[in-house]
């Protein structure tokens, strides 16, 4: 068999295409994506064209998207210049404006100013306006001034300094009058510089609309509480009215009368009570929802349940030692609201009609607390004083309070609650509203009410049938401490709320909101201040920023970690204080100034204004109706439940017949399942039976 050689010498094979390098090798062991075995040939290239194919796609993706941001950032935003400006004498800390808007009030390191608005608005073509000190006092620095009117041309303000001393004042015919200091009693002194901790020290000092009613949250050793005030508001206008114009003094009005000074609730402890008679002396008439202060639980009772807790979830507990500060021992801080006619406890708590809204109940939580309670502020006459009075109601929370609001006509209620849940209480009905979950990065900071907001077609019906007829519905802007907006919309039922994410997480920190309000006059428009000093207004619908404010290159805005501004709704303005720049001489226009941005002025808010294809939503923004006794409160209780008849009914029998359904397929599922386990036990007991007596089956066979 003849055999075939090769000539010549045998040349060494290159390496095929399925042999691996070292750089291979070296790239299998560095990417652990790379499980498995390179594709053989010619898998391995088309792999290879198909990557540098999507590569060059995404580059080119990429540099499309880059570009459209670009281009989107170069859009000229609409910029609103100022329409007018102030010279401010000295630094201000904080404005108010009342009701009317004819009023600037200033607060000062050295006290009070005022600064009366020419024919309502500040203009550049107007003579220009300049601030008239009204207080003034040295080593006083006003830190907060809330305002309201208490008739014509007379105003009543709450002051609050650096010291925490909080004054009440009293403004008519230009002339102001120190009417008492809240908390005088234990001010401060030089003397005194070593018991700093015993000296009582306003934190929040606030009026009701109309100047009735007064609260000051007063801390005194580490503790907080509430006090409320009535105001003899009548006495003051005659007594005010008969005074001679000039500078103005104290003791020449009528005194001020504590209503309640309500205190933090003690701490759950065992009880010492024997029987469940001495608790139900203790609940008195039972009408109200109980704190849980009376109760038969005992302190072995407590302590055993204590140590049950800490056994089961020991590893939880040992894991988690960053919060070491026991909760009773964190100091328990007020947040309240005065509350307008209108609710079931203030016509049960036997509280008089009152008019012209006047408010009569005050709503309050506590820090770490999950209740919210109100306090009538008009109660019928008792035989025998309170010691310390008690809520007429309580509304418990599945969570802990952070932050709450209330709608300009306190028919609402909102709260934020530590696990990003949102409550909205309706308080004609005092049933919840709504309960909305909202999935943020972090807790809540604060909650408002949007007031203005286009209203449809159903609410404008139920506006038109009378002003107990408006809609359930709500819209909140909750924004959360890692700078985080939120639009929550909120109605009665499963479906009828939902939650928009205006803004996220910002990743560089001069893009931080500091301030996050409404504007009370331009529909779903939010004001931003951040950090950085910039200003703008931003649509809360199509997210999109409407414009941003330019002050003057000679200034810039004061303290942006803590603006100066204020919105007044009557003149449709922003007013911000400004600080000249640095390096820059002080001349004629140097200094502080208070820049005034009219909106009436700007054509880029026009469509968000007064207009024919929307309004202010009907709830929201009214005052307060209410109702003034038993028969009205039940008819406002009952006639939603006799409008809506049909529709329920609709829905009943929907369900009814899904019932119906369920039921008949249930039915029939059990009787098919009897049948197979009827058939099984026949075929079971055949086998059976075959087993006991095979003879038989031959015998027959």
């Amino acid at each position: 068999m003849p055999v075939y050689i090769r000539k010549g010498p045998a040349d060494i094979p290159e390496p095929s295409d399925s042999s691996q390098g070292d750089e291979e090798q070296e790239l299998f062991l560095s990417d652990p994506d790379q499980l498995q075995d390179q594709l053989p040939q010619p898998f391995r290239m088309i792999d290879k064209v198909l990557d540098r194919l999507l590569d060059r796609a995404w580059d080119f993706i990429s540099q499309r998207e880059t570009a459209r941001l670009t281009e989107q950032a170069n859009k000229a935003i609409p910029i609103m210049q100022v329409s007018g400006d102030v010279k401010l004498p000295v630094r201000t800390n904080c404005l108010a404006c009342p009701e009317d808007g004819r009023y600037i009030f200033l607060g000062h390191p050295h006290g009070l100013s005022v600064m009366a608005q020419p024919q309502g608005i500040i203009t550049a073509s107007s003579s220009s306006p300049y601030c008239v000190p009204v207080w003034q006092e040295d080593q006083v620095e006003i830190t907060s001034l809330h305002i309201t009117c208490l008739g014509e041309m007379a105003y009543l303000l709450a002051s609050l300094d650096d010291m925490g001393v909080a004054r009440l004042f009293a403004y008519y015919s230009e002339t102001s009058h120190l009417i008492k200091v809240m908390n005088e009693t234990k001010m401060w002194t030089n003397t005194q510089q070593d018991d700093l901790n015993q000296r009582s020290v306003c934190v929040k000092f606030e009026l009701s609309r109309g100047g009735d009613y007064g609260a000051a949250t007063i801390s005194y050793n580490g503790c907080q509480c509430l006090e409320v005030y009535r105001f003899p508001k009548d006495s003051w206008l005659k007594e005010l009215s008969q005074h001679t114009p000039g500078v103005g003094d104290t003791g020449k009005l009528s005194p001020v009368t504590m209503l309640m000074k309500i205190k933090p609730p003690k701490p759950h402890t065992g009880s010492t009570m024997k029987s469940p008679f001495e608790v139900l002396q203790k609940t008195e008439d039972g009408n109200v929802i109980g704190s849980g202060q009376n109760h038969l639980i005992s302190s072995r009772q407590w302590e055993d349940q204590d140590a049950v807790f800490k056994s089961v979830y020991r590893k939880y507990m040992v894991n988690n030692t960053s919060n070491t500060t026991d909760p009773e021992d964190r100091p328990s801080c007020v947040t309240s609201h005065f509350l307008l006619p209108g609710g079931l406890s203030s016509v049960l708590g036997g509280v008089k009609p009152q008019t012209g809204g006047v408010a009569v109940a005050v709503c309050l939580w506590w820090s770490g607390s999950h209740n919210l309670l109100q306090y009538l502020l008009c109660k019928a006459p008792k035989d025998k004083a309170e010691p310390e009075p008690k809520p007429d109601a309580l509304w418990p929370n599945a969570q802990e309070i952070l932050c709450s609001a209330v709608s300009s006509c306190t028919r609402h209620i909102t709260l934020g609650l530590v696990t990003g849940l949102v409550t909205v209480w309706d308080r004609h009905l005092g049933l919840p509203l709504s309960v909305v979950s909202v999935e943020a990065d972090s807790v809540f900071s604060s909650i408002i009410f949007v007031d203005y907001w286009p209203s449809t077609a159903t609410e404008d019906a139920l506006h038109s049938q009378g002003p107990n007829h408006t809609s359930t519905q709500v819209h909140l802007l909750v924004t959360c401490k890692s700078g985080a907006c939120h639009l929550v919309y909120a109605g009665r039922g499963l479906d009828s709320h939902d939650v928009t994410q205006l803004s996220e997480r910002p990743s560089d920190p001069g893009c931080f909101p500091v301030v996050t309000a409404t504007v009370p006059f331009l529909r779903r428009l939010a004001l931003i201040m951040q950090r950085n000093g910039k200003i703008f207004l931003q649509d809360m619908v199509d997210r999109r920023v409407v414009c941003c404010f330019s002050l003057p290159d000679t200034h810039l805005l004061a303290s942006p970690w803590n603006p100066v501004f204020l919105l007044d709704p009557t003149q449709q303005s922003l007013l911000i204080t400004g600080d000249q720049r640095p390096g820059r001489d002080s001349g004629e226009d140097g200094g502080s100034r208070l820049f005034v941005f009219r909106f009436q002025d700007a054509a880029v808010v026009k469509p968000y204004g007064h207009g024919d294809d929307g309004r202010a939503s009907s709830h929201q923004g009214q005052s307060g109706t209410g109702a003034s006794n038993l028969e009205e409160t039940c008819n406002l209780y009952f006639r939603p439940r006799i409008e809506s008849v049909e529709e329920r009914n609709k829905v009943m029998t929907e369900i009814w017949n899904q019932l119906q359904e369920h039921a008949a397929l249930v039915l029939l599922q059990n009787r098919q399942q009897a049948g197979t386990i009827l058939q099984n036990q026949q075929q079971a007991g055949t086998i059976l039976q075959n087993q006991q007596h095979p003879g038989t089956i031959l015998h027959e066979t």
